[in-house]
């Protein structure tokens, strides 16, 4: 049974109250990125390297096993079903279709995430003398950086499907009007350049450094969209009948 417009107002303001968590993670990934300078040449290359790092800095180490990427992803849960709520009367399925995407490109990252399996690892790894178990759980953490660490395939698949998702939410932005047309070319804009981004330290991680050249605009462009979002999402639930109206369908002032 279809809620009524009043119904979806809580809906509206959790996206927006989520909206503004997730965007103080990714401002401190944007922030973390600029101060470690993005090189993901200089990333440990092994299990033992890694349970080193994290032992030795395990802020830098969690960092760069994309933990924050990981709380960013489970919040963002809730932001893309307040989008597909906003959308749905007004596309032909596009916005479902989008949010659909972004559950399945997010329960891939998530199980794929190696930061708290290699933290957990880590533990045990320093927490023994045992030549045999030491290989055990170095030959455990390879497994798991292949599976997911960041610049691995299994992490792409995840970033990629997220990209995409949001870039297909900004095209159902544009045909739904309930958004600013320019809230969707912020969108498309910078889930595009991250793309390119994601594509560039997975299968040319020598050049790390050049990635940051699509990861920055990519980034302040998406942190717009996500400004942008949740300032709508948030009148929205402020509206009196909770309903999505297009701009386009404002109602006008009367003429005196």
């Amino acid at each position: 049974m279809e809620l009524s417009d009043h119904s979806w107002k809580g809906i509206y303001l959790m996206g927006s109250l989520f909206t503004g968590f997730s965007l103080f993670l990714i401002l401190l990934d944007l922030v973390a990125g600029i101060i470690t300078g993005g090189d993901f040449s200089t990333l440990p290359v092994s299990a033992k390297e890694t349970f080193l790092q994290l032992q030795d800095s395990p802020y830098l180490g969690l960092y760069y096993l994309d933990l924050l990427n990981l709380m960013t992803q489970v919040l963002l849960i809730p932001v893309f079903f307040s989008l597909y709520a906003t959308l749905r009367k007004h596309t032909r399925g596009e916005a479902f279709f989008a949010f659909i995407i972004f559950l399945v490109g997010s329960a891939v990252f998530i199980s794929a995430n190696p930061a708290l399996p290699m933290f957990e690892l880590s533990s045990r790894w320093m927490d023994t003398n045992n030549e045999i178990k030491r290989h055990l759980y170095e030959s455990a953490g390879e497994s798991i950086l292949a599976k997911g660490a960041h610049g691995s395939l299994g992490a792409l698949t995840g970033f990629l499907l997220s990209s995409l998702s949001g870039i297909l939410m900004s095209i159902a932005m544009i045909s739904g009007r309930v958004f600013n047309r320019n809230t969707a070319l912020f969108g498309i804009a910078g889930y595009s350049f991250m793309t390119l981004y994601f594509l560039f330290v997975t299968f040319l991680p020598s050049l790390g450094k050049y990635a940051l050249i699509a990861a920055a605009p990519g980034g302040l462009l998406v942190i717009a969209w996500f400004s942008l979002v949740g300032l709508r999402l948030l009148r929205l639930s402020k509206s009196k009948s909770g309903a999505a109206v297009p701009f386009s369908k404002k109602r006008q002032p009367a003429k005196v």
